[in-house]
């Protein structure tokens, strides 16, 4: 038996979608023009003038939309709803992967969107402020799996490469370099060149200065805690330093981190790189050969990041969320998270 309703907007004004959601454990519903049909399970005196129904329920496929960042209404799911093709039923149901994260919305669909469906999402979600994430595929949080974080502005809320700037005196030369780079401006090698170059005759004490009060980013380490409980292996590759990503192995307790090496000698900075430099390409191959180092398949793992020089990692896991990034990066990933925690990157992937 199934209860069917087809209301208005103003008729639902008075719903509270979460509500109804610790009510029912799913609903199904579509877009009618100006109104709303919904099919669900159980009696509610939440909703108006629901009558008994038969309904034969879609079947749904694997493609989403995580609805989150901003407190779920009807008109957001109407919006939503009228995206979808004419006459097409998507199933609502509450996500909430974790305690400190407020209830989200999970939106099963029964067809996946196309490119220009895609674009439309993402015109909503900057229009209402909300993060609306398409995925045609779904990564188990509860299998084995990898995920690759970026540290600068990802990890941690700084770039710590203009903090050691601004302690040597050349911040704003430094800054400028960091900021056309991660836009994609120049080339990350040659920038990254350029930047340790300006703090030759550095003390090393400004590397010990910026690491005694690493900013890490809200949620890093709830975040990392919930995948290390399900056998993840969690992993930093950044083209910072390693002074800084051994500081996060250590207590974080990470699989990994790859990360580029500061020539110091005699407790001053020579300006120069030892070693290869870890670039956009290397931190590519660190989700490929970590995954297969520990037996992930490839539909396990997952990266993150902020800049230019992230887009080849993301693009080579199974999900790359842009989180907090440039616009350049926002437009190539597959997902993104623009405001908020950290941990809301578990909103991205399925409980079972």
């Amino acid at each position: 038996m199934s209860f069917s309703i087809s209301a208005s907007l103003s008729q639902l004004a008075s719903v509270d979608v979460t509500t109804l959601l610790a009510e029912q454990p799913r609903f199904w519903l579509r877009s009618e023009g100006v109104a709303l049909q919904l099919q669900f399970s159980l009696a509610s005196s939440l909703l108006p003038q629901a009558t008994n129904s038969a309904f034969t329920q879609p079947t749904v496929g694997c493609c989403s939309i995580r609805v989150f960042g901003r407190d779920p209404d009807w008109m957001l799911l109407q919006s939503i709803g009228q995206l979808l093709p004419a006459g097409s039923w998507c199933q609502i149901s509450a996500l909430q992967p974790h305690p400190q994260l407020p209830v989200a919305l999970h939106i099963q669909l029964v067809a996946g969107l196309t490119t220009d469906q895609q674009q439309q999402l993402h015109s909503l979600a900057n229009q209402q402020q909300a993060e609306l994430v398409y995925l045609d595929k779904a990564v188990q949080m509860s299998q084995p799996g990898l995920l690759v974080m970026d540290m600068d502005s990802t990890a941690i809320t700084i770039e710590c490469i203009d903090e050691i700037a601004a302690l040597a005196g050349v911040g704003k030369q430094v800054a400028a370099i960091t900021a056309r780079a991660m836009n994609g401006e120049l080339d990350f090698a040659a920038s990254l060149t350029a930047r340790v170059a300006a703090l030759k005759g550095a003390p090393q004490s400004v590397l010990q200065q910026v690491a005694a009060d690493l900013p890490l980013m809200p949620g890093l380490i709830e975040l990392v805690g919930s995948l290390q409980q399900q056998q993840w292996q969690v992993a930093i590759a950044s083209g910072g330093f390693t002074y800084f990503t051994g500081l996060l192995q250590q207590r974080l307790g990470l699989t990994a981190t790859f990360a580029n090496v500061l020539e110091i000698e005699n407790g001053i900075l020579t300006g120069k790189v030892e070693g290869d430099i870890v670039d956009a390409n290397t931190k590519a191959r660190v989700v490929r050969e970590l995954a297969e180092q520990y037996g992930i398949a490839a539909e396990q793992t997952v990266a993150i990041g902020d800049g230019a020089n992230d887009l080849p990692m993301l693009k080579t896991a199974a999900l790359g969320v842009a989180f907090h990034a440039k616009p350049k990066v926002q437009a190539a990933a597959a997902a993104r998270i623009n405001k908020g925690s950290l941990l809301q990157l578990l909103y991205l992937l399925d409980p079972v």
